[in-house]
């Protein structure tokens, strides 16, 4: 019997590879991978996959026996071995397993092969997926390293990130409002500097004048109708995890051309005022009731004459103004326009060239349509400045060093330093040190991140934004719940109550979260264990227990026994007023002269009229609201007045109010924030819990583990069975084809089942005992392995393991850095933990570690690097 073709080619590869393998070359990690499937890939298929992956034993269904070089066409394939090289699931662990080098060598040959047969297709992009960074082995970038590997100084690639939406619109804000100062008294309070928060239905808006409305004709919703506003133009995807990766997000022409429109609007504003808005002058007045006597014909409600502004000017008054009420455009009010906008936008000075550049553009505009139109049009252009919408950092000046990095200089570096805490300007002491050179060192950098980080009145909404990111509890808002499935929990269901409650809970997260950031000891293992809360009203609720069927009959007996007892009180009351009224009719038949008795009749109709209105009210109310909850024993929810930063006010029932209380959560039931409502909702569905989704998130974010893509022959979905918990329906999971995954994800995620879909602390579900029992399994940690209860005590596991530390500071790294540690970064991440570990768990050091870190300060420059390999080889 001959021996097959393929087989040849594979036993010949095989030898090659074995060869290799034996030369020990020396593996630099980001180097291209030289060679091609017969040099790299055949071999290492056959020596660690084919035993699995042939035509007759085919696991998992995937046969690699005729997988050839990487093309358009097996590309799905190819991810997929790369992704279960990456994660080390393959080769099963019972099997010998390559050598370090060899896995990684194979791997970042798969990512070069990709990439070069998807140039033209599309790309690809996977391996730079913020969820994908735990691919790199984390034993090796906090453990030694094979001496095969020689790692290159640390540096980040040449790039220009877009500015996030919150960004801005932080921008554009500064433009047209005016924020309160710093209030070390009410430090909750929102503050110049601050995001813009979203409003209470999760919108991100800046609206015009906010801080001169006096009183506005109409609700919530007309209000919202009526104020002219800015939504956020430029998108980001609303899901999980990091978004702010330079590689991630463009400008279409779609957004500019919003902006375009957006920008007259703030221009008009910055010259008139609330004149560019309002339709009637006596729209601007110090009299709030001015509608109370000037009766405009029609109904005002959501139009912008129903809004009332106060005379007094409180919008930063700009060279824009001084341009617009001139009669006369001179170059000098021109220029002095055109740079105030530029720094404005783009946080630096403009170049003389491209102050020149957009000085003509205005001229322009207005020779061809007029004065005031050709102001606005020639300015709007620098709102689509490269700069204004990107933050570039191509390190186009400065000396390359040996290794092709060149270190950030001047602007650049101020502004990324500027970037990785804040939405605002460079204030004054950062912008004069880039104006007299001295932003080009480490040392200039850790200056201004210390000076920075230690004043509070300087609002870094960056750090709180990595926070929101890192455990996405910011979700619960925009998670669509059943109606049925939601009064079934014994929340409020009125409305939007429910909706409002969680865009509540995100701001009381914040807020607890900048507490803890506050104190910067154990921040990690503090947001993970505390008992504080933050928390409204409402979350009485929310932070109760759910009442078993024993208990809810009681509720709703007892409920039912207190309606019956009120509503035979109020029945006697008005029965005797009644009576009274009755003696009192009946003496005014004997004597109708008397004055007295004819004043008493009186007086008791009144008060008799007003208790049958307080009593019809007293009950339609608590026919509407339910009355006492039969589903929930309540927390009860006490301590100090707090606030959180909220939306502006609205002048309508469903704003946000930033009135909060720093309380104790209830003994036994939380610990941290993965068990606060906010996160348990954000990881939640429209019915239930999502224990894979929140198991994922223990996982990636505090394992360092990663998960394959879901393979799309695979059908997840969960069976429909009302009255089966969550626990049994996950059944489907523990299938032979699904578990290899699962197995990872969903005991990790099950032991939240000790609350319900909407954070509610419960011991049963569907009548049954709540199993919330759970385990952590091939953590990378062996003191970590091993079954735990419920999510508090695999919480206490977790917190006190060094892994769980440098994974935080691994997503901390992607966050600053925006984009994926590699090997390189090994030393990068190793002082970041240290500096963290050193000062007590501090958040500060370990900022100011990345932010001096070769990762911040470089950048590879094509040029520079072809430069530096060229002089290596000579």
């Amino acid at each position: 019997m001959q021996t097959p073709f393929f087989a040849v080619l594979i036993l010949a590869g095989s030898a090659l590879g074995a060869a290799t393998v034996g030369a020990a070359e020396t593996y630099k990690p980001g180097e291209h991978v030289r060679g091609g499937f017969q040099d790299i890939a055949q071999g290492f298929l056959d020596r660690h996959c084919l035993e699995c992956h042939d035509d007759d034993a085919k696991k998992g269904d995937l046969s690699l026996l005729d997988l050839g070089p990487v093309d358009e066409t097996n590309a799905a394939v190819w991810k997929s071995v790369w992704a279960q090289v990456a994660l080390k699931e393959m080769p099963p662990k019972k099997n010998d397993q390559p050598e370090v080098v060899e896995r990684l060598r194979f791997s970042d040959w798969i990512i070069g092969e990709l990439q070069h047969a998807m140039k033209d297709k599309g790309g690809f992009h996977a391996h730079q997926d913020p969820k994908k960074g735990n691919f790199v082995d984390h034993d090796l970038l906090f453990g030694p390293l094979p001496p095969d590997i020689e790692l290159t100084p640390a540096s980040s690639p040449a790039r220009i990130w877009r500015v996030t939406p919150q960004e801005h619109i932080t921008r554009l804000n500064e433009l047209i409002n005016t924020e309160p100062k710093f209030d070390p008294a009410k430090p909750g309070l929102r503050t110049h500097g601050d995001a813009v928060p979203t409003n209470h239905g999760g919108e991100l808006k800046l609206y015009f004048g906010i801080d001169r409305i006096t009183s506005v004709v109409g609700g919530t919703v007309a209000y919202a109708t009526a104020v002219k506003s800015v939504p956020a133009v430029l998108s980001s995807a609303r899901k999980t995890g990091f978004k702010n990766y330079p590689d991630f997000y463009t400008i279409n022409s779609a957004e500019a051309t919003q902006i375009l429109g957006k920008a007259e609007d703030i221009l008009k504003y910055m010259a008139y005022g609330p004149l560019s808005l309002v339709g009637m002058p006596e729209q601007i007045t110090d009299d709030p009731k001015t509608y109370d006597k000037v009766k405009p014909k029609g109904d005002l409600r959501g139009l912008p004459t129903s809004i009332v502004y106060n005379t007094k000017v409180v919008r930063p008054l700009t060279p824009v103004l001084d341009l617009i009420k001139e009669p006369e455009v001179t170059d000098e009010r021109m220029r002095a326009a055109v740079d105030y906008l530029f720094e404005a936008l783009t946080f630096r000075p403009p170049t003389q060239m491209e102050s020149d550049n957009y000085q003509q553009i205005a001229k322009d505009s207005i020779a061809k349509v007029g004065k005031e139109d050709g102001v606005f049009m020639g300015l709007s252009s620098i709102f689509l400045d490269r700069d204004a919408l990107f933050r570039p950092e191509l390190a186009e000046s400065g000396k390359p060093d040996k290794h092709g990095r060149v270190m950030l200089q001047d602007w650049e570096l101020g502004l990324a330093v500027n970037h990785a805490l804040r939405y605002l300007k460079p204030d004054e002491p950062l912008r004069q040190s880039i104006l007299e050179g001295r932003m080009k060192s480490r040392e200039d950098v850790q200056r201004e991140v210390t000076r920075m980080l230690e004043n509070d009145s300087i609002r870094k909404p960056r750090i709180l934004q990595f926070f929101r990111d890192y455990f996405d509890y910011d979700l619960a808002g925009y998670i669509c719940k059943d109606t049925k499935a939601l009064a079934a929990t014994g929340v409020p269901t009125r409305g939007e109550a429910h909706y409002r409650a969680m865009f509540d809970a995100t701001a009381s997260t914040d807020r607890l979260i900048e507490l803890i950031l506050e104190e910067d000891k154990d921040v990690l293992k503090q947001l993970l264990t505390t008992q504080r809360v933050v928390a409204t009203k409402t979350d009485n609720t929310y932070f109760g227990r759910k009442h078993t069927k024993d208990e809810r009959a009681a509720a709703v007996a007892a409920k039912k026994m207190a309606e019956d007892e009120l509503h035979q009180k109020e029945t006697a009351d008005i029965h005797a007023l009644k009576e009274g009224v009755a003696q009192l009719e009946a003496k005014i038949k004997k004597a109708p002269d008397d004055k007295a008795v004819q004043k008493a009749l009186t007086r008791e109709k009144k008060l008799l009229a007003v208790a049958e209105k307080a009593v019809s009210k007293a009950r339609s109310d608590r026919k509407r609201d339910g009355g006492a909850n039969t589903e929930v024993a309540e927390a009860n929810l006490t301590g100090t007045e707090i606030y959180a930063r909220v939306s502006r006010p609205t002048f309508g029932g469903g704003s946000m109010k930033p009135e909060r209380i720093l309380a104790t959560a209830p003994e036994g039931q939380r610990l941290g924030i993965l068990t606060h409502p906010s996160w348990l909702v954000s990881h939640s569905d429209a019915m239930d819990n999502h224990a894979i989704h929140r198991g994922i998130w223990i996982r990636e974010r505090l394992l360092g583990g990663g998960i394959p893509d879901v393979p799309i022959t695979v059908d997840a979905q969960l069976p429909v069975e009302p009255q089966s918990t969550l626990r049994e329906r996950m059944r489907v999971t523990k299938q032979q084809y699904c578990w290899t995954c699962h197995e990872k994800m969903d005991p990790l995620g099950l032991p939240f089942e000790m609350y319900d879909h909407v954070g509610i602390f419960r011991t049963t579900e569907h009548e049954k005992p709540v199993d919330a029992t759970g385990e952590i399994i091939d953590s990378g940690d062996p003191a970590l392995d091993g079954p735990v209860a419920n999510a508090l005590e695999m919480i206490t596991k977790l917190v006190n393991s060094e892994r769980v530390e440098q994974v935080f500071v691994r997503h901390a790294f992607r966050f600053w850095m925006g984009r994926n540690e590699t090997l390189n970064d090994a030393p990068v991440l190793q002082a970041a933990h240290r500096a963290y570990r050193d000062n007590g768990g501090s958040m500060k050091a370990l900022i100011t570690s990345l932010l001096t870190s070769d990762a911040f300060l470089y950048r590879r420059v094509e040029r520079a690097a072809k430069t530096a390999a060229s002089q290596s080889r000579q």
